[in-house]
């Protein structure tokens, strides 16, 4: 394997957190906190570029790392679940119950894929790999938006 191959395995495990042995997309899951947690530092524009950015480099990287793995959608690919995450945390406030609550939801929906989203996973190449973690993101944003305005209308 070349040094590049290494290195798009290494960031499409999350820098090796995918290959944990037990619920390796949980625990990239959590890794996608991380990511937020330094996203909601920066300004909105910055954070909507930043995320957008990360958004396509894990789809390049997720693309890159199944041709290297020679699999459709390997579990030690978790770049996809760490934009997921991005998707879900996206804009909301880094507070503790929010954070705890997009990564339930996030992971509820990622492994249920209500909604037609599991649909997206048909898609070719890193794009099927990411969609459908970006779609349960979205969804998991939309719900906690909702709940958070409900919320505050009290």
């Amino acid at each position: 394997m070349t040094f590049v191959q290494k290195a798009v395995l290494f960031c499409g495990t999350g820098l090796m957190i995918g290959k944990i042995p037990v619920a390796p997309g949980t625990f990239g899951s959590v890794a996608g906190i991380a990511l937020c947690l330094v996203l909601t530092r920066l300004p909105l524009t910055a954070a909507t570029v930043a995320a957008g950015g990360f958004i396509l480099f894990s789809v390049w990287i997720a693309d890159r790392s199944v041709r290297i793995l020679g699999a459709k959608d390997p579990g030690c690919i978790v770049i996809d679940e760490i934009a997921g995450m991005v998707a879900t945390l996206y804009g909301l406030p880094a507070d503790p119950v929010v954070v705890l609550a997009g990564f339930i939801l996030f992971r509820l929906l990622d492994i249920s894929k209500p909604f037609g989203i599991r649909r997206l996973e048909r898609l070719p190449g890193g794009l099927g790999v990411v969609a459908d973690d970006l779609a349960a993101g979205v969804v998991a944003n939309l719900v906690l938006r909702a709940g958070l305005s409900i919320l505050a209308a009290q």
